[in-house]
């Protein structure tokens, strides 16, 4: 399909759509081609990148361990606070 460039400004979403779907895009100015639009890699199948977020998600399992409570760490600050406190309150001689 071969399109001007001055009627492609308006079109650009749905030629850049029709591009995607392997269709041959080609912008004129002046008459002469200028400019080709084409998908930078094949389309991409449902099925196929269903399959890949699966493996995503089946590798993401497999390093996951299970580690510390993360309640535990947060209490660190709590407790030296609570020693500042007490150091600081406690009565001299």
């Amino acid at each position: 399909m071969r399109v001007a460039v001055s009627r492609a400004k308006g079109q650009l979403t749905e030629l850049i759509r029709r591009a995607e779907a392997g269709e041959e895009i080609i912008l004129t100015r002046g008459g002469r081609s200028v400019v080709r639009l084409m998908p930078l890699g094949p389309p991409v199948n449902a099925e196929r990148r269903r399959k890949l977020l699966e493996a995503v998600r089946a590798a993401g399992a497999v390093k996951a361990h299970a580690g510390e409570s993360a309640a535990r760490s947060q209490d660190f600050p709590l407790r030296r606070r609570r020693l500042a406190w007490m150091i600081t309150v406690t009565p001299r001689d």
